[in-house]
């Protein structure tokens, strides 16, 4: 391929500014350097230990492992899955992204529930959630929020469906709802589905297949994926303080990123891979000129929230050799009533399950926690001894065993990890696929497709509908990459004045 050779600066080493220089390597451009400001590539993909047992802090699924998902290829390629996750069963199985588990189900009081009593909320929540999906493309929404709708949805069903069952096994449904409204703040990243944009809900898109997982770490991806680019590609504990673009003075490179040790790098593009997090918190100083105001406020509008975990070791399980989740449901949360947390007391309320970590053989008696919002981030603030305090005394209330004891414990930090301040994107009350498509946009923004742009946006909130996933990401670094590779294929083609790399 013969180029112009343009200098390309890469901000950030998550799997989207990884993509996005693997396929600029590949296409021949040689002046690639990408800038991460931590030790380590991979960003929101970081795997742990705990004891010998490999955890993942960030990135924990292959969402939808199937021919479509480019995680998913490059792991089959790189022989990181096991055979079941890459059987053909395995990656036609649709779930529409709610995978079903066989769950342990305690409550407050220290009762085991049979799975059967919960069911009609389950089938409950489940087809409200489907529902909530369909307004994306008809528009005219009842409510603002994805939680309005549900919460106003299930008192009229529950007013006309339940109402010959006893008062008790009704109050013990709609608790169940409450928990699922927990479950369902993890998995979009909110604190509350009241964040979370009604209007905007369906623009998620799910792809078949189990979520599977990687038996040596999800960072082997990351590994293998840097093997193929030159060494010395990446700068690390290079923070960058500013980008300078859009110069109106002749310069014969348009950008300058001023990093935080003071080196002043030249380039004819930049593609910025943050976290919309650190977007969020930085903006104003880290762009000059600033961004356009329909970016700004794009960057205002989308949600943007934390969902953490913990780790919780045992000598020996204290759930049912099948259970994959164990989930705690409270029994004062009956009334659907939006609460203002109590952060200090019941920060823990908001833990929405367990899920078991297997083989058993590989994990032992290992537990992960999950828990969303501003319990999330108020947890991140509490000594380890606290958390496992507290865990301690959830699951022996939960199961009415004052004798189990937590081994030990460790813990996802993501909102006070400076560089992300937060885990993962969704669309907020308010906001539609359009603030996707302005903070995605290039600068300078130009109407013109032979101009060349010199700033460009990638990272998993820039996707417009596998916002919040790996695939998101990296298939969002590729598109950047692809938009400067198109560029220099077409004027090679039509100009005269070139030089081979």
């Amino acid at each position: 391929m013969v180029f112009i050779n343009p200098k390309i600066v890469i901000v950030g080493g998550g799997i989207s500014g990884v993509a996005a220089a693997e396929s600029l390597v590949k296409a021949g451009f040689r002046h690639v350097r990408i800038l991460e400001a931590t030790q380590r590539s991979g960003g929101r993909i970081k795997t742990s230990t705990l004891g010998d047992k490999i955890v993942e802090i960030g990135a924990n699924w292959i969402h939808g492992p199937c021919e479509e998902n480019p995680v998913f290829r490059l792991a089959r390629q790189y022989g990181l899955l096991e055979e079941k996750a890459l059987s053909l069963e395995n990656q036609t199985t649709d779930v529409n992204g709610h995978p079903v588990f066989y769950p342990n189900v305690f409550t407050s009081s220290g009762r085991k529930l049979n799975v059967e009593d919960i069911i009609p909320a389950e089938e409950m929540f489940s087809e409200l959630l489907k529902e909530s999906s369909e307004f994306v493309n008809g528009g005219g929404e009842p409510f603002a929020s994805v939680g309005e709708f549900i919460r106003t949805r299930v008192q009229q069903r529950a007013a006309e469906e339940w109402k010959d069952i006893d008062k008790s096994t009704k109050s013990l449904l709609l608790c169940m709802i409450s928990t699922l409204f927990k479950l369902e703040c993890g998995i979009t990243g909110a604190h509350s589905m009241d964040e979370v944009g009604l209007g905007a809900y369906g623009q998620y898109k799910t792809l078949p297949g189990l979520d599977c997982t990687f038996p040596g770490g999800f960072e082997g991806l990351i590994r293998n994926m840097m093997e193929g680019l030159p060494s010395g590609l990446v700068s690390y504990n290079q923070p960058v303080h500013c980008i300078h673009w859009n110069a109106t003075e002749k310069k014969e490179n348009p950008v300058t990123i001023e990093c935080d040790d003071g080196e002043m790098i030249e380039a004819d593009h930049v593609i910025v891979t943050v976290p919309l997090g650190f977007l969020k918190k930085h903006h104003q100083t880290l762009f000059s000129p600033p961004l356009p105001l329909h970016k700004l406020h794009s960057i205002q509008r989308l949600g943007f929230g934390t969902n953490n975990k913990i780790f919780v070791e045992f000598d020996s399980a204290w759930w049912d050799a099948e259970c994959e989740v164990i989930i705690p449901l409270w029994e004062d949360e009956d009334t659907l009533v939006l609460q203002i947390p109590d952060l200090q007391r019941s920060w823990i309320k908001k833990l929405s399950c367990f899920t078991v970590l297997k083989p058993t053989k590989r994990f032992g008696h290992l537990l992960c926690g999950w828990i969303a919002g501003h319990e999330s981030e108020y947890m991140e603030t509490l000594s380890d001894q606290e958390v496992m305090g507290s865990v301690t005394q959830l699951v022996r209330r939960f199961t009415g065993n004052p004798t189990i004891t937590p081994k030990r414990i460790l813990r996802s930090q993501w909102f006070h990890d400076p560089w992300t301040l937060g885990s993962y994107s969704y669309l907020a009350k308010g906001c539609s696929v359009q603030d996707v498509e302005n903070l995605m946009e290039p600068l300078p923004t130009s109407r013109s497709q032979a101009q060349p742009v010199h700033v460009l946006f990638a990272g998993e909130a820039t996707h417009p509908c596998y916002y919040s996933t790996v695939h998101g990401a990296l298939l969002s670094g590729q598109r950047e990459a692809d938009r400067l590779i198109s560029y220099y294929s077409s004027r090679d083609s039509s100009s005269p004045a070139k030089s081979k790399l």
